[in-house]
């Protein structure tokens, strides 16, 4: 099986309380320790990238993401997939072919820019553009910023989900989607689910969320934050070392 047959068997059958877990790297040096770690697949945050390189969320000029998301892939045997935030404005097929050339197997696409949410038919339009151009050369995962754009409805978001399934998307990520809406989107949207968890114990686990209805779980820039706080922790402690200049 190539790569990309790997990470869609990987989304098939997924019992409840088992979804699958995407951890985010942000650098190859992430990505070995997670590949180490035992996880079949990982998945970018741009955020965390973004961070890596020394940019705010959002503001990674394409080339610097795309090249990063390359080290990345280089540096595991695993399936890599990929957050590319809203396409960088790339034409469908230009983007399919960075996408490929990067050596991921799968991609994020959200359905706002600056802020504001698109049409859902226009962003279906872009998906299916993406579908064609792509075959099943690539794992398309929709997002939808409903929640995250103050929307607190779920039926907004079980209706874009729809379109973006019906245009070709494999998996739809309504991020930001409190816990107890995910069994009402789960009801609602055929086909995968992804869903945001968060690190801090703050809310339910991984096994939690699958049991309510995620088939896949993503931390966004969750990963990075604990090694920063975890770096904090012992630069500070190196810097009140008697001795240090």
């Amino acid at each position: 099986m190539s790569k990309v047959q790997v990470f869609r068997a990987l989304h098939l059958r997924r019992p409840p309380g088992e979804p699958l877990v995407l951890p985010g790297p942000w650098d190859a040096g992430s990505a070995r320790v997670l590949e180490d770690a035992g996880f079949a697949a990982l998945a970018t945050p741009s955020a965390a990238v973004a961070a890596s390189l020394g940019y705010a969320d959002g503001s990674t000029p394409a080339d610097e993401m795309f090249a990063a998301v390359a080290r990345i892939a280089r540096a595991v045997r695993v399936p890599v997939s990929a957050d590319v935030e809203d396409g960088y404005g790339l034409a469908p097929r230009e983007l399919v072919e960075r996408l490929l050339e990067a050596g991921v197997v799968g991609c994020n696409l959200e359905d706002s820019t600056g802020g504001v949410l698109r049409d859902p038919q226009e962003q279906a339009d872009r998906l299916a553009a993406v579908r064609s151009a792509a075959g099943d050369e690539l794992f398309v995962n929709a997002r939808v910023d409903t929640f995250v754009r103050g929307v607190t409805d779920a039926e907004p978001a079980i209706a874009r989900a729809a379109a973006y399934v019906a245009a070709g998307a494999d998996c739809v990520y309504p991020i930001g989607v409190p816990a107890s809406m995910v069994p009402l989107l789960r009801s609602g949207i055929q086909g995968p689910l992804n869903v945001l968890a968060r690190l801090d114990g703050q809310g339910p686990s991984p096994a939690e969320l699958g049991e309510l209805g995620a088939t896949r779980i993503t931390f966004g820039p969750g990963l990075r934050r604990a090694a920063d706080a975890a770096l904090r922790h012992t630069a500070g402690a190196l810097v009140t070392t008697p001795g240090l200049p």
